[in-house]
């Protein structure tokens, strides 16, 4: 504390201790700083892997006496504590923090240091200073959430995608404002994101043509032609197969890994869910009555005498039809489209992407993942609550409290 020494007193006093954690730390510390009877300004305190770190910004003592006393005290606690400890002249309480600020998610499986390092060094090359490093899962993805000030989340996010893809991890920026709390609709494709594979494939196999109908809804996907073409030629050559066969398809559905999870806790926050499916209503009527998934549109299949026509009831949910669906449910709930999470993967979804506060292209084809905003390639839905700054242990506090038990990670 030089300062003291010069005449020239802080106006406050930053102190930080390091060592092992245990029971009383911190209020230790503060028992002996009430004797100074200092203010506190600021505090802050990380535990990893058993080590604690404590920082706590302070007032200064009027008088060098006094400062010298509050250190000697400070020191005696830390000593008695086994803790190192380190005082210095404060910089005040940040009142010019840099009003740009963003979180940055990163996710990867493994998460490498070679690719947090590429990450870290973009943001220090956009002007941003990592303010804050919070891990949220270590399982069955690592995923971080980064607090990053002075840098424009426009800009870090361009920057950032270029690392994503030669990292091969996945990347999200979204600026630190409320909007990402107040995320409160979530909407999702049906085929290949909800759900594992492509509804009108599994029919088109009981028609005997599921080859030919793959290739156009892999060429539609891509967006190489037009997906509402591409739908009624598909539909057509589903003409005489049995209506029971929706049954059977629908019996034989499987769940992208995470979805019920994802599902299941935001619900609990107060979310509400909606699927937009280019796919039809006979089927996701019934997946959102499984999930308790409040909103459902998709096409509706022409059924006269229990056969499939080959033909569809009403206009067709393109592109287009599906980001108007995200409005009117957003309108609906009297919410702004900025307070809303749309997740897709085809060529079809991207308008409702766009149209969403936060669009994820999820296990998505190439064109799709450099035309949305966020993109995440792993094969777990539930990973979109961690762009939502929600944590693995948190999702899995709250199952076990409702009596779901969760498998424990490998060691």
């Amino acid at each position: 504390m030089t300062e003291y020494q010069l005449g020239q007193r802080p106006d406050t006093l930053l102190i930080t201790l390091s060592g092992r954690d245990r029971p009383g730390v911190t209020s230790s510390t503060l028992a002996t700083l009430a004797l100074a009877g200092v203010d506190v300004v600021d505090l802050e305190q990380i535990v990893l892997r058993g080590r604690l770190v404590l920082g706590l910004l302070v007032t200064a003592p009027e008088s060098p006496g006094a400062a010298a006393a509050l250190r000697t005290a400070i020191e005696e606690t830390a000593h008695a504590l086994d803790m190192s400890v380190e005082i210095e002249a404060g910089t005040g309480d940040r009142p010019h923090r840099p009003r740009q600020r963003a979180r940055v998610t990163v996710l990867g499986t493994p998460l490498k240091a070679a690719a947090l390092g590429a990450v870290t060094r973009s943001i220090a090359g956009h002007g941003g200073n990592i303010d804050r490093i919070i891990r949220l899962a270590r399982y069955p993805v690592t995923a971080f959430d980064l607090h990053v000030s002075g840098a424009d989340p426009d800009e870090l996010r361009l920057a950032l995608a270029a690392d994503a893809v030669a990292q091969e991890v996945d990347i999200a920026v979204q600026p630190a404002n409320l909007t990402r709390r107040g995320m409160r609709l979530i909407v999702m494709d049906v085929d290949s994101t909800l759900i594992d594979g492509e509804v009108i494939e599994m029919l088109a196999a009981h028609a005997g043509c599921e080859a030919e109908v793959a290739a156009v809804t892999e060429s539609a996907m891509r967006g190489e032609v037009d997906f509402t073409e591409s739908l009624r030629a598909r539909v057509k050559l589903l003409q005489g197969v049995p209506a029971s066969a929706l049954d059977e398809v629908y019996a034989g559905l499987q769940l992208n890994p995470g979805a019920r999870t994802m599902v299941r806790t935001l619900r609990r926050l107060g979310y509400r869910f909606a699927i937009v499916s280019g796919g039809f209503s006979q089927i996701t009527d019934r997946l959102a009555a499984d999930l308790g998934i409040h909103f459902a549109r998709a096409n509706e299949l022409e059924i006269v005498d229990g056969v499939l026509t080959g033909e569809l009831v009403g206009e067709v949910v393109d592109r287009a039809g599906k980001a108007t669906a995200l409005q009117e449910f957003a309108a609906e709930l009297g919410i702004s489209e900025a307070a809303t999470v749309a997740i897709g993967d085809g060529a079809n979804d991207l308008d409702m992407l766009a149209a969403a506060g936060l669009g994820i292209a999820y296990n998505a084809k190439p064109a799709v993942r450099s035309a949305a905003g966020t993109a995440i390639n792993v094969p777990y839905l539930d990973t979109i609550m961690y762009l939502l700054g929600i944590s693995r242990d948190e999702i899995e506090a709250a199952d076990a409290e409702a009596g779901i038990v969760t498998p424990a990670p490998p060691v």
